[in-house]
């Protein structure tokens, strides 16, 4: 049996940590498995990737951009390169199955699997499939996706429902221990995301309301590179990423106020975490965010501020929602009910079914 397996995907946190779940998932069970990891070779998943223990090579890749740049016909160069080095790769070690969690650095890998005729298995996180994977979808044997809405945008019969991997420490995470990294004593905190790099936005909207939030609250708050003033209030913990600790973190919110990414929504509602969503406008994106934070607000789980938010309305629906003990319990169910089961293990045995 070839027990080779090509994960691809990255960009961004969001696409790497899906995919080292499912890695990690697919290892525990065929402990044999030579797992490798195909990214670009100036971003972030390779760091992230070795340091899981998982052997990884680097490409060329350029971004998918939907609005005119001058680097659109540069990237072009860097794409093109990084397929004619995918396909090489994919001829030498010949993988079983390749595994695409998606982003733009997943592009070549796929298509040069597919030219090989090597089965690929690409992964949708957001309700409507982005570029990336409406590309993919032409080189794949079946696309994953995380919500039932998104069947309906995959006309090919190849879409498969599994849910959005998380990794495994959201589901061993520990309150306590969360609450004693935080120092947060006996206050209600509520944990502020922005994704991997911040949210200018939202940060912004925490820099008016944390004189009063932090007299009420304790706040944890990942930043993402972003400039604030260096005074650090009593019952303020900032931090610019939040790595290892963040599913502890997390556990121990009885709130989170946050983008409406795939992962960080998904953590959110394996954990059990009413939230405040704040999506990215078609402005600042193609509008997945927007759609995502409509599941969570049609199932309960979720309030969703949209448009020009202000200071105001966010500490309207923070005060609403933390002095009311029925309401953030009804949310924390309906939050709970969107993960039923674990996507990670889902797709691992998707990917060991046909590797049989």
């Amino acid at each position: 049996m070839n027990k080779t397996v090509f994960f691809t995907g990255g960009g961004t946190a969001g696409h790497v940590y899906p995919g080292l779940s499912v890695a990690e998932a697919l290892l525990r069970k065929m402990p044999d498995a030579r797992v490798i990891w195909i990214g670009s070779k100036k971003g972030m998943e390779a760091k992230i990737v070795r340091a899981s223990g998982i052997e990884f090579i680097g490409i060329a890749s350029g971004k998918l951009r939907r609005y005119f740049s001058f680097r659109n016909f540069t990237d072009i160069f860097r794409i093109n390169a990084g397929l004619i080095k995918a396909f090489f790769i994919m001829g030498r070690y010949r993988p079983a199955v390749v595994f695409s969690k998606g982003g733009f650095v997943s592009v070549p890998p796929v298509i040069a699997a597919g030219l090989r005729k090597i089965p690929v298995y690409s992964h949708e996180s957001d309700v409507t499939p982005g570029l990336a994977t409406r590309i993919n979808s032409r080189f794949s044997e079946k696309i994953l996706v995380s919500y039932e809405k998104t069947m309906k945008y995959i006309t090919s019969g190849k879409a498969v429902l599994t849910g959005n991997p998380l990794r495994s420490a959201i589901f061993s995470a520990d309150s306590d221990n969360g609450r004693k990294i935080a120092g947060a004593g006996n206050k209600k905190i509520i944990m502020v995301l922005g994704g991997s790099q911040g949210a200018l936005q939202i940060n912004r909207l925490i820099e008016q309301l944390l004189p009063e939030l932090a007299g009420k609250y304790f706040i944890i708050h990942q930043t993402g590179r972003h400039d604030f003033n260096s005074e650090i209030p009593d019952g303020y913990m900032r931090r610019e990423y939040i790595n290892e600790e963040l599913p502890d973190l997390m556990a121990a919110a009885d709130m989170i106020i946050s983008r409406a990414g795939a992962s960080t929504l998904w953590e959110t509602a394996a954990l059990g975490k009413p939230s405040i969503l704040i999506p990215l406008g078609t402005g600042a994106s193609r509008g997945d965010q927007a759609m995502n934070a409509d599941v969570f607000r049609e199932a309960g789980a979720s309030v969703v501020l949209e448009g020009f938010v202000t200071a105001e309305q966010l500490k309207t629906e923070i005060d609403r929602i933390m002095n009311d003990d029925k309401l953030k319990s009804s949310m924390a169910e309906a939050a709970l009910q969107l993960v039923k089961e674990n996507p990670a293990e889902i797709i691992s045995d998707l990917i060991l079914e046909r590797l049989k």
